[in-house]
Formats: structure tokens, C-alpha cells, sequence
């Protein structure tokens, strides 16, 4: 069984220092051990009395496995929902629960740790301009996709628009109902 690598321990374990309420979460299942699943990697981890996580031993009783599918890097583009619904959580339902609420709240205070460096005003100046750049990224990179889609649907029609693709499903329907009557026409008279 392999351990979690030393940064990523050390950046969960970061985490988790900045929210009492994850770790109290957590103390009650001191001694338990998980294993997240990401092909081809697998490692494992301990949750310690104080709530952090840990190496476990090596013959540790793994009680939970969290399998993540290998999309995973490009559903974390989408944001922490769509990768807990794409993770398959198995083993002891409360230790499950509790670490899957954990990793679903589980945030990082930016601004906090940024403050020990250059300050309170600096840090919340510094987020909030990221904050800011961030949402006019994500505007713009919306405005592209709608653009692009609108050239290929209107320009260069190599997409159907969804109004002439619910117009053809329409019209599909109604021709399997006309030939379904005179199906029944004909079988009247034959």
C-alpha cells in the first residue's frame, strides 16, 4: 500500500488546518484508513487523533476507497461537484460520509495564508483582483464558445440549431404517425 506523496499530504494537511470544524469532523474516525483510486495511481492515508492525515502502516485495514475515473483532471475544470459525482465511494458508510463531506466543503483560504506574507489589506486587494480576473476569464471564454457556436449555426451552418432539430424530431413523429394510420387504412381494406 503506498502513502499519499509527501506535497499532497502536506497541502491536504495545510487545508485542514485552516478549518477546525473538517478536522473535528474527522477526529472521531482516528486509526481508520482510505485509499483514493486515480489510474494508474493508488496511495493511502490514515487519519490521525488530531484530525490530520497521516502515512498509515503498511498493514493498515483499508476501510474505504474512493475511485476516481482517470477524466478526473478535466472534471476539475468543471469544479468539485462534477468530480465527487463522477467518485465512487465504497466501504464503511459513516467513515465514507464524513470524508466526503469533508472533501466536498473542504476550502482554501487564500487570502489567509497570503496575508502572512504581504499583509491583511495586500492579501484581500490580491484576491479580490484574482477573484475579479478570474470571473472576466470565464465571461470570456463564454462569449467565444457562444460566438463560435453562433458562426457555425448561422455563418457556416455546420451545426443544426436546437429549434430545426426539435422541428425535424417533430416532423419525424408526425410522419411515423400519418404511415402508422394508413398502416391501419390499409390493413382495413386489405
Amino acid at each position: 500500500m503506498q502513502a499519499l506523496p509527501a506535497p499532497l499530504q502536506a497541502a491536504i494537511n495545510h487545508l485542514l488546518g485552516q478549518a477546525s470544524w473538517a478536522r473535528e469532523k474527522l477526529m472521531p474516525f482516528a486509526g481508520h484508513a482510505a485509499q483514493i483510486k486515480l489510474p494508474p495511481f493508488e496511495a493511502a492515508f490514515l487519519i490521525a487523533a488530531d484530525g490530520f492525515i497521516t502515512v498509515p502502516a503498511a498493514d493498515a485495514e483499508l476501510e474505504v476507497s474512493i475511485a476516481l475515473p482517470a477524466a478526473t483532471p478535466l472534471l476539475a475544470l468543471q469544479g468539485k461537484d462534477a468530480v465527487m459525482r463522477a467518485a465512487r465511494i465504497e466501504g464503511s458508510a459513516e467513515f465514507a460520509q464524513a470524508l466526503g463531506f469533508v472533501i466536498r466543503n473542504l476550502r482554501w483560504d487564500a487570502e489567509e495564508d497570503l496575508s502572512n506574507l504581504v499583509g491583511d489589506i495586500a492579501a484581500h486587494r490580491i484576491v479580490a483582483g484574482t477573484r475579479e480576473f478570474a470571473a472576466w476569464q470565464q465571461q470570456a471564454a463564454q462569449n467565444f464558445a457562444a460566438n463560435l457556436a453562433e458562426y457555425f449555426t448561422e455563418e457556416q451552418p455546420l451545426i443544426a440549431r436546437q429549434a430545426d432539430i426539435a422541428a425535424f424530431a417533430r416532423d419525424i413523429d408526425r410522419l411515423r404517425d400519418d404511415t402508422a394510420r394508413l398502416e391501419k387504412r390499409l390493413q382495413r381494406l386489405g
